[in-house]
């Protein structure tokens, strides 16, 4: 019987010496794509079942600790991602799908 498993690695991107508690991880990748997708911080929020003041606040704590821009509010239009912030997705999205990749490789090279 082949067994079957689904290998998932789990980023952080934080600054040297950091608590991860502000870092960015993979709930800020969901609300940023919720962003780019929805145009809407409030809506990428509550799609994700998450308060709108906690997503706000959690993606303001992840700018400060990295020291760049991520989102903007476009007042009645919305948010839309920073062109550092869509950068910074982007390379987040990669090395998480490369990640994700390198631990699938290792478990399947010694047969699982």
């Amino acid at each position: 019987m082949e067994r079957k498993y689904d290998f998932i690695a789990r980023l952080r991107v934080t600054v040297p010496g950091a608590d991860t508690k502000t870092s960015f991880g993979h709930g800020t990748a969901q609300l940023l794509q919720g962003v780019v997708e929805l145009h809407s911080l409030n809506r990428a929020a509550k799609r994700m079942g998450m308060a709108y003041s906690k997503a706000w606040k959690s993606i303001r704590e992840t700018e400060a600790h990295l020291g760049i821009t991520l989102m903007e509010r476009q007042a009645q239009h919305g948010s839309v991602l920073t062109p550092e912030g869509a950068k910074f997705l982007e390379a987040f999205l990669a090395a998480e799908r490369a990640a994700d990749a390198a631990v699938r490789e290792a478990f399947k090279s010694r047969g699982y």
